[in-house]
């Protein structure tokens, strides 16, 4: 069954308001504009975790590979982490799972409420996640916020993980070979092992090609996110791979009951490669979208 809705206007003006048309079935909710691809979430179905499996340019370009062979946890878009020692970012025995309680389909995006359980379904952390769709100016924009709270009888739970553990995105095969990050700093950061690097950034980007087809893919950290500028996890081999992080594997992070972790990033897809102050002009723009959000 396909449900067309509208997207409210007033984010930046009437003229940027569109619609999307919105498809769902037992395990996806696909978002379209145009008749061309957006986003796909795969809601229910996956193996541990739900994650974005497809993004796309406006021109419908998907830069978005799903459980690749040589990292069959690697989902997309995909955000995970370690918690009292359970790790949620793999997918081998002892792994935790994050399993959907509720979810509520929206005209641009979603709203999902997940348990993260352990081996042994005790639970160790209550998510709310948000995923809104906003509208740019000849770019994808997707904001994604992610809300982390102790259940209840838990008065602390620690936040570890390994260096790129967090909001990390997979590139399709033809990204692996031939691309470009860049970063809001300029700088190159802190060399982990091999080309693997971090650096303290407001945001990341990854110019590559989809066959012959440039794209750029960044991802924006705002400023109310706890570390900011949070460390932007990069990689070129053997494959691409882009992610913000929280620098839990040297700072871990005490969450405490009643004060919840709230996370907000923003994920921009471009057709063709575009430079710093173009990338630095859509961070600005998404920083006002998302703020104007927030007062509506």
């Amino acid at each position: 069954m396909k449900i067309v809705l509208c997207l409210a206007a007033g984010l930046l003006s009437a003229a940027t308001a569109h619609a999307f048309e919105t498809a769902q079935d037992a395990t996806n909710l696909t978002f379209s504009a145009g008749g061309r691809p957006v986003l796909v979430y795969r809601h229910a179905g996956y193996p541990f975790k739900p994650y974005a499996a497809q993004l796309c340019s406006p021109a419908g370009v998907a830069v978005l590979r799903d459980a690749p062979f040589d990292h069959k946890h690697h989902h997309g878009l995909m955000f995970a982490l370690e918690a009292d020692g359970v790790n949620f970012w793999e997918e081998i025995a002892p792994s935790g799972r994050q399993i959907q309680c509720a979810l509520e389909p929206r005209a641009d995006g979603l709203t999902q409420q997940l348990d993260w359980q352990a081996p042994a379904s005790n639970l160790v952390l209550r998510e709310t996640r948000t995923l809104r769709l906003q509208p740019g100016l000849g770019v994808t924009l997707l904001t994604w916020r992610t809300k982390l709270e102790t259940p209840s009888g838990r008065d602390v739970v620690t936040l570890t993980g390994h260096h790129y553990f967090g909001l990390g995105a997979r590139f399709v095969t033809s990204m692996d070979k031939g691309g470009v990050f860049i970063n809001a700093s300029g700088q190159t950061g802190e060399t982990v092992r091999g080309d693997e690097r971090l650096v303290p950034a407001q945001w990341s980007a990854y110019s590559a090609a989809v066959g012959e087809k440039p794209v750029t893919v960044a991802i924006f950290d705002h400023p109310s996110n706890p570390r900011h500028p949070n460390r932007m996890f990069t990689m070129l081999t053997p494959f691409a791979y882009l992610a913000a992080t929280l620098n839990l594997w040297k700072e871990p992070y005490l969450l405490k009951a009643g004060q919840p972790l709230s996370l907000c990033y923003g994920v921009a897809v471009w057709d063709g490669k575009v430079d710093a102050a173009g990338i630095e002009k859509a961070y600005q723009q998404w920083l006002e979208l998302v703020k104007k959000t927030e007062q509506n």
